[in-house]
């Protein structure tokens, strides 16, 4: 046994060209803590709200309608921001939609919304896109604050009691399926279904 540490010992302590292995494998290490806290101070301070609406394109056009819906302001107190309903809360479900965010930046580069008329001629498809992702994750940034299991359906209208307890818990159905438009403005809707 002590000849085992002994031979690891060595092979730490033997020099690269200029420093130890030791001193390379802690510096590393040092190093990815360090790159480890930058990365995830960097994503907590992009999934705030403050700087979703950083850029004029988001202030002035979805977040303005946000103001005037329950989500923002309601008897309870509860707000939900951009990244409540935006930014899944699980770890790599976050890093995943991250990413997939990055490909807006191109869109703020380039101008591709940057007046209300030509954020208004994407509308649709910006909105699909949403709805396309909150069906495929069965609208998961919904469900970090709705949970189906505490529903009340005593205090629900009947249309949303008798929807809620056959369409959403058989699975048939996610909320973004009746709920578009739920905190912001719809698009022209030809064509979409239910609508």
């Amino acid at each position: 046994m002590f000849e085992k540490l002994k031979l690891v010992w060595t092979v730490v302590n033997r020099p690269s060209v200029h420093y130890s292995l030791g001193f390379l494998t802690l510096g590393g290490f040092v190093a990815g803590v360090i790159f480890w806290g930058g990365f995830n101070t960097a994503l907590e301070v992009t999934n705030q709200e403050k700087f979703c609406i950083g850029c004029h394109e988001m202030e002035n056009n979805v977040y303005q309608e946000l103001q005037s819906t329950i989500h923002f302001t309601n008897r309870s107190g509860v707000r939900a921001t951009c990244p409540d309903c935006h930014v899944p809360h699980n770890w790599t479900d976050k890093i995943a939609r991250k990413m997939q965010a990055s490909k807006e930046v191109w869109g703020k580069v380039f101008g591709t919304i940057n007046t209300r008329e030509k954020f208004e001629g994407k509308r649709r498809e910006l909105a699909e896109h949403e709805w396309d992702r909150l069906k495929a994750n069965d609208s998961l940034e919904c469900r970090n604050c709705h949970n189906f299991d505490y529903m009340d359906f005593t205090r629900q209208s009947k249309r949303a009691s008798q929807m809620h307890s056959t369409s959403l818990a058989s699975g048939e159905k996610t909320c973004i399926d009746c709920h578009k438009g739920i905190a912001h403005q719809l698009p022209d809707m030809a064509g979409v279904e239910g609508f």
